[in-house]
């Protein structure tokens, strides 16, 4: 692997974990009281728990998409969103936390060990690379949009 790869597998690695330009999801979610996880202010349609399920959820279809031909991907748009506007339990948001963690970590691991150019097999053309900037864009645009949830809800610093 030559120099030009190994920076752009780091800069890809400093994007999909947030920083830099932007804040990560653990920053956004940093001091969220609970009781504003399942809050719509505004007649939003949605609620902070719904986009980090959301993430959660088309995160792993990525990363899912990037490694097993045989994925199939959920029903949009229903199988992106969840029907419920706040977590069951603690157990139930710390789980999906979890699962983002897990799942970007595994992402990262893929793009050190794959030729980030090279069609996924079974793909309409799409690359490892492609599904990188689309998970750290994805990301940080429903990341921008809890931060803005938590300061309609006066809960952001």
């Amino acid at each position: 692997m030559n120099d030009q790869h190994q920076f752009l597998i780091a800069e890809l690695e400093k994007l999909l974990n947030g920083g830099s330009a932007h804040v990560g999801l653990e920053d956004a979610l940093d001091g969220l009281p609970e009781n504003l996880r399942g809050v719509r202010p505004n007649d939003l349609p949605y609620s902070i728990w719904q986009l980090v399920e959301h993430i959660r959820i088309a995160q792993w279809d990525m990363l899912r998409f990037s490694k097993d031909i045989a994925h199939q991907s959920p029903k949009w748009p229903e199988g992106y969103w969840p029907e419920e506007i706040q977590p069951a339990d603690e157990d139930s948001w710390n789980k999906s936390l979890s699962q983002i963690r897990n799942d970007l970590k595994e992402f990262i691991s893929l793009i050190k060990s794959d030729d980030l150019f090279q069609a996924i097999p079974g793909a309409d053309g799409q690359t490892i690379l492609r599904e990188a900037l689309q998970i750290a864009d994805h990301n940080a645009y429903h990341v921008a949009e809890i931060i803005v949830l938590r300061r309609l809800m006066g809960a952001w610093k």
